[in-house]
């Protein structure tokens, strides 16, 4: 049994003067039981603890350790532009190229803005909509989560589901008037709220969801959301903070064969670093000041450091092309965790889409965010700590999305299989 002292002696000392011992409810393992666990260092594929202990790393940051943690590219990058200054309050010339970057990669989009969070760039993305239209409302979908902002902390997954709570304390109703809710894969739930009303500005989604477990558009529900959207002259936001680089180099949008008005980035674009991003063609763009009168300002927004390591990120990642691999690893993990469930009488399904993968544990098919909350979440807690205890870290929840890293090996690969095994068996005991 591995040893887990000092991470609870940390949890516990911490508890006088942070919340809950936490600067983020997601990393408690309020869900699973148990304290959250302290990470001390962290190299390629695996993480550390502060006893010691080794994992395969399937959570990389939420997201944006695509490469592993300390590659070497990005960490001469990030030095260099440690030595220079952290932060200027100015320009700089790596703005313009990581902007060029990523404006070469995604259809539809001009220009783009640099924030210091994924929330940010929704909350911006927002406004943008609606100064761009003149209308109000905002359309959401269940289960999706764009950040902690007043007006989208509404029937959100991750963190909102594990915590059993419908909305925030704190969000007045007049924060949230102006939000519908629609059904994730159910276009008439679309239909609906536009034929009611005549001032919605926009339709936010998260082109594959990563927030209720990974759970994938139909091919006829994205494509119809694109062309109501656009007949309707209402804006469709697509929220790719979780998926932008993760399935193609660019956006998910682009294999799903839609393109959005406003899209949101973070993670990847960031390499580690704090950082977001919404962008748009210019027409939509040039209402942001100092341009047009759509006012949003950030002191740290476009920070040298965050900039540097997402060009050497982006940079090595086009170099690297991993996309086949992730592809195959996650069909790996997948054929693995079907076959031993199926060998302990254990239902799952499992969803994936590029490197981001996880099971759910129940027979039905997860589409949308009521399907996922029938899950069976005593039997994910078993696996999870089953899986901790076999030196894999998962999310502890069930409704988090896994994470793929170009610096998985073979040998992990073996080591995921044999955890995966021991945890189905777990379960069955």
């Amino acid at each position: 049994m591995k040893s887990y002292n000092k991470s609870q002696e940390l949890y516990s000392k911490g508890l006088t003067h942070m919340v809950g011992s936490v600067n983020s409810p997601v990393r408690a393992f309020k869900s699973v039981g148990g304290n959250p666990l302290f990470i001390k260092n962290a190299k390629g594929s695996k993480i550390y603890d502060v006893d010691g202990n080794e994992y395969i790393d399937l959570v990389l940051s939420y997201g944006p350790m695509i490469l592993g943690h300390g590659n070497d590219k990005v960490i001469e990058a990030v030095t260099k532009q440690v030595y220079q200054g952290f932060s200027f309050g100015a320009s700089t010339e790596n703005e313009i190229i990581l902007s060029e970057l990523i404006c070469s990669v995604f259809n539809g989009m001009d220009k783009i803005r640099f924030v210091n969070s994924g929330t940010e760039a929704t909350m911006s993305a927002i406004r943008l909509a609606r100064a761009f239209t003149g209308k109000n409302k905002i359309i959401k979908f269940s289960g999706c989560y764009h950040g902690h902002g007043d007006s989208l902390l509404v029937a959100a997954g991750s963190g909102m589901v594990t915590y059993s709570l419908p909305g925030s304390a704190g969000v007045p109703e007049n924060a949230v008037k102006d939000t519908l809710i629609a059904e994730y894969n159910n276009i008439e739930s679309v239909k609906t709220h536009l034929s009611k009303h005549d001032d919605i500005a926009a339709v936010f989604i998260e082109p594959v969801a990563g927030n209720m477990g990974v759970v994938i558009p139909s091919d006829t529900f994205i494509k119809e959301l694109r062309k109501i959207t656009h007949e309707a002259g209402v804006l469709l936001v697509v929220d790719e903070v979780m998926t932008g680089f993760r399935s193609k180099f660019g956006g998910a949008q682009d294999i799903l064969g839609i393109q959005a008005d406003i899209t949101c980035l973070g993670k990847v674009i960031g390499g580690g670093f704090p950082v977001g991003a919404y962008g748009a063609r210019s027409e939509i763009m040039n209402l942001v000041s100092p341009l047009g009168n759509m006012y949003q300002a950030g002191t740290l927004s476009g920070n040298p450091v965050a900039m540097a390591a997402g060009i050497a990120t982006l940079t090595e990642l086009c170099e690297q092309n991993p996309y086949q691999k992730f592809n195959t690893q996650a069909e790996q993990l997948e054929k693995i965790m079907l076959d031993s469930a199926r060998e302990n009488n254990i239902e799952i399904t499992v969803n994936r889409f590029g490197s981001m993968i996880n099971p759910f544990f129940s027979k039905k098919t997860v589409t949308n965010f009521s399907d996922a909350q029938e899950c069976d979440t005593s039997q994910f807690t078993s696996f999870f700590w089953s899986l901790l205890e076999n030196g894999i870290y998962i999310p502890p929840s069930q409704f988090e999305a896994w994470f793929l890293s170009t610096t998985i090996s073979d040998d992990d690969m073996n080591i995921l299989e044999n955890g995966i095994r021991k945890a189905m068996k777990s379960i069955r005991k």
